[in-house]
């Protein structure tokens, strides 16, 4: 059954070009019937208004009312005052219908099965932990006065009311069952949610019997890379730049840790190079396609398109990491991978940048073949993640409170990348910036002669943490020289101070 949003629901990815050569309303009304036909948007699913999808895709209300009459029309909707528009019932075909349900029951049965012989098994430990950010690495370098570390959301605005108010209704709702031990897999409900939310926000093809409950990438990705190594696929691709040192990198030391072979292959301006991937003879890559990390750069849709064929065509596997595709800053949606191909695709997401780290709660969206294997991974490490806090984040997804507070962090980290862009502007022109697509850090490209190591100690003494790609690279090579620029945990003006601070550092 489809999610009952309260409040206003979440946005609605449909991809919409102008530069498409199609008709905006031709394509809205295709996006919409394909959401329909293949369960992304279920029976019963509401749609947002015409005025706030208007709003949502830069279209005039007009054109979206037009486009709800036609499919109405076909059949794909039904409009009842008072209840909104939503996808009528047998709007999807029974064949597909049938088709999804037969593999969720056929999945299920064999999740549970796994269950039940795993049950009497000692839990383990998982051996992953957090990766670090920048600012951590060294434990005896003084923390910056101004600290542009990447990968770290504005701690500060989490929604301590909004949290505790799920929380508290998690305690009272909770029923006595809910208190043992649960599935492995994670709350139902969550799960349920997860499943919609996706779907409707990030163009997923899923359900919740093909969603995990985990407690964060770095358990999810851990996960994921050991069941499909038991399933002998250990040549695992990382992207570079991507975490550089082995030490800092979670999928490295998950690799590593289950005896895979850990290959790299080169990130253009395109994303990652899929003729360098093919060359590697890898037989799984971990990729961050909608913001790469760290360049910025969002995979095009040639190279998505080419990395899923190369998926198909060598039995390969994709782990995306879907860490901060909320913050986006353009009108142009990015939809995960995994709605392309979801029996190659392993999508990890969790609400590390969303809310907070501290919360450790994540997701895989797994394939439907792979999804009873790595549950059985999930017991076997923790028996499943605390379930008053999986209640308390369905609550505050499904209340519309997660998303109002997205809402307002995507103007908040909007301003403070104005303040970066601003300030460079202003005391090192010469500085090109790049990655200003979604996320809260970009890529600043310092001039030629620029010593990059040394404007990050000189920095350092002046208290300003900078942070050079070099330490992104496998090689750690320092040319060309370039910094990532983490703006989410600053404020504008510690943006502006900070820049003023170094200005002098960015050129020859």
């Amino acid at each position: 059954m489809p999610v009952q949003w309260a409040g206003l629901a979440p946005p609605l990815l449909v991809d919409v070009r102008r530069d498409a050569g199609l008709p905006l309303r031709a394509q809205l009304e295709a996006g919409l019937r394909d959401a329909i036909r293949t369960g992304r948007l279920p029976v019963g699913e509401r749609l947002p208004s015409s005025r706030e999808l208007a709003r949502q895709l830069g279209l005039s209300r007009g054109l979206v009312q037009e486009c709800y009459g036609q499919l109405q029309a076909e059949g794909y909707l039904t409009s009842v005052v008072g209840s909104g528009t939503r996808v009528a019932a047998g709007a999807a075909p029974a064949s597909a219908s049938a088709s999804a349900s037969a593999t969720s029951a056929a999945a299920s049965a064999t999740t549970a099965a796994t269950m039940a012989s795993a049950t009497s098994a000692a839990s383990a430990t998982s051996a992953a932990s957090g990766q670090p950010h920048p600012a951590t690495l060294t434990p005896t370098r003084p923390r910056p006065r101004i600290d542009f570390a990447s990968g770290v959301p504005d701690l500060s605005a989490f929604p301590r009311e909004d949290w505790a108010w799920a929380v508290r209704e998690a305690c009272r709702s909770v029923a006595v069952a809910d208190l043992d031990y649960g599935d492995p897999r994670g709350d139902p409900r969550l799960r349920e949610v997860l499943a919609g939310y996706a779907g409707r926000v990030r163009a997923a093809v899923t359900d919740r019997d093909h969603v995990l409950v985990c407690s964060g990438f770095a358990q999810g990705a851990t996960l994921v890379l050991r069941t499909l190594a038991r399933a002998g696929h250990r040549r695992i691709a990382l992207e570079n730049p991507g975490n550089g040192d082995p030490a800092r990198s979670v999928s490295s030391r998950a690799a590593l840790r289950i005896g895979g072979e850990l290959l790299h292959v080169p990130v253009d301006e395109h994303g990652v190079d899929v003729d360098a991937l093919a060359a590697s003879r890898a037989q799984v890559v971990v990729v961050t396609p909608a913001h790469q990390s760290p360049s910025g750069v969002v995979l095009t849709a040639e190279r998505r398109h080419a990395l899923v064929a190369w998926a198909r065509a060598t039995d390969g596997f994709v782990v995306e990491d879907d860490y901060d595709s909320e913050f986006r800053y353009d009108r142009d949606p990015v939809g995960v991978l995994q709605g392309l191909a979801p029996e190659r695709v392993f999508t990890v997401g969790t609400v590390s940048k969303s809310l907070a780290p501290t919360i450790r709660v994540g997701w895989v969206l797994a394939p439907p073949a792979f999804a009873a294997a790595l549950a059985e991974e999930k017991l076997l490490a923790d028996r499943g993640t605390p379930g008053l806090d999986q209640a308390a984040l369905a609550l505050l997804v499904e209340s519309g409170r997660f998303d109002r507070h997205l809402r307002r962090m995507r103007a908040r980290y909007a301003r403070r990348r104005t303040a970066l862009v601003d300030a460079l502007t202003r005391h090192a022109p010469a500085v090109r910036l790049t990655g200003l697509a979604a996320g809260f850090h970009a890529v600043a490209h310092l001039p030629d002669g620029v010593d990059e190591p040394r404007v990050v100690a000189e920095a350092a003494r002046r208290g300003v943490g900078l942070y050079g790609m070099s330490g992104f690279r496998v090689d750690g090579a320092t040319t060309p020289p370039q910094l990532v620029l983490g703006f989410g945990n600053l404020g504008d003006r510690a943006v502006a101070e900070g820049i003023a601070t170094v200005a002098d550092l960015l050129t020859p």
